[in-house]
């Protein structure tokens, strides 16, 4: 008999094959070159993937929290399948619109529900203090996958543009197939009076209720949009720097192998230093990271960018740990949906600017805003998350 333990495995698997994307090490320039946007458009393009994710993010939790997460996961499987065949016959902002709301509905349903399995699984088996040591292992696999995808990202979109997309439509088919191999833990599920009171009362034990889920997310949060937009910035960076295209694969391989290099020792490092100086660590990372990148020029400039791989790998297998102990089993996935949507709105709301500040002031110019930025906003978001964080060692 199939047992939840066995899931565990498959979500190695599941997230080696999400993050397996051929396209990633290139878009920005097939974007920019194929489609004809400026990065002002793909940083607009950005907003509405975290637009549409917004929209279904929190639903999309709620939902997989009733009608099972395996079953989410096959959804959103599905759902990034179609997305990505629309690349295939892409010619336009809208038809490159569309398939990233397919893509970022398929995101939103995975974002909660293969961390909730994972934490169910584990909790069936009376192993919940193993979660961070997995969730750094899911972490690694997948980056592992995005590195394996990017590897050869450049070779494959000089012979063919289309080819990189193509190859993405394979991988979600195996992921479609992975998820039906999945089994859906018992869960206790409390009766409600209503989806919206219900809904409601999550989020209002989220950010009211319980003052260290709300200051762990609001970190979370901000660490994370410190990571993420390099991840659009880097390509174009290297792009005015003089990196040759055949090099795009390998840099974004070696990046995402680091953040799974730190993704997999996580735990350790976590359980040397203490969540206290792990926060401090990230911070440190994120400032040198930006300065980098804003002052140095030339082919070694984006070497900067691996310090925030790093700390991305560090981030996340602790901050969803601290997030998970908060979380009831019956809303958990709901709960994490809710720390992404915070994410996403924060993207949305200062994405577009950071592609008109990119456009008008050049790449560089770009991150030192954003240094000032994250001067201002995290050492007070620390501090808070300090003070009421009571499990912060």
């Amino acid at each position: 008999m199939k047992t939840a333990r066995s899931n565990i495995r498959k979500l190695y698997a599941f997230s080696f094959l999400q993050m397996t994307l051929f396209p990633m090490a290139i878009i920005t320039l097939f974007w920019k070159d194929h489609i004809g946007l400026s990065l002002t458009q793909i940083l607009l393009l950005q907003g509405i993937l975290s637009i549409s994710m917004v929209v279904m993010e929190y639903p999309s939790g709620y939902i997989s929290d009733r009608i099972g997460y395996r079953v989410s996961l096959t959804l959103a499987s599905l759902l990034g399948l179609i997305g990505w065949g629309i690349y295939t016959v892409a010619t336009s902002f809208t038809h490159v619109m569309a398939a990233e709301i397919l893509l970022g509905t398929s995101l939103a349903f995975i974002s909660g529900s293969d961390s909730a399995l994972l934490y169910e699984s584990l909790k069936q088996e009376g192993a919940e203090l193993q979660y961070e040591r997995h969730q750094g292992r899911m972490g690694g696999y997948a980056q592992v996958g995005e590195a394996l995808g990017a590897i050869f990202a450049g070779v494959l979109y000089a012979y063919a543009p289309l080819l990189p997309f193509i190859l993405q439509i394979g991988v979600w088919f195996l992921a479609l197939l992975l998820t039906r191999f999945m089994v859906e833990p018992p869960r206790e599920i409390t009766p409600h009076p209503g989806h919206l009171a219900e809904a409601w009362r999550i989020a209002r034990y989220a950010f009211a209720e319980n003052k260290n889920l709300r200051y762990t997310i609001l970190l979370n949060t901000v660490l994370g949009i410190a990571s993420f937009y390099p991840v659009w910035l880097i390509q174009p960076y290297m792009q005015h720097a003089g990196v040759p295209l055949t090099w795009f694969g390998p840099v974004w391989c070696g990046a995402n192998l680091t953040v799974a290099f730190f993704s997999l020792t996580s735990h350790r490092a976590n359980g040397f230093l203490g969540e206290r100086f792990m926060v401090l660590l990230f911070l440190v990372l994120i400032f040198v990271g930006y300065l980098g990148l804003g002052l140095v020029g030339g082919v070694s400039g984006f070497l900067f960018y691996y310090l925030l791989t790093s700390m991305r790998g560090l981030r996340g297998p602790m901050m969803l740990n601290l997030t998970q102990k908060e979380c009831p089993s019956a809303n958990r996935a709901g709960i994490l949906s809710l720390q992404s949507l915070c994410f996403r709105v924060l993207f949305v709301s200062t994405g577009p600017l950071v592609g008109v500040l990119a456009d008008r002031g050049g790449v560089r110019q770009a991150f030192l805003y954003l240094l000032l930025g994250f001067l201002v906003v995290l050492p007070p978001l620390a501090y808070l998350f300090f003070r009421n964080h009571s499990a912060v060692k």
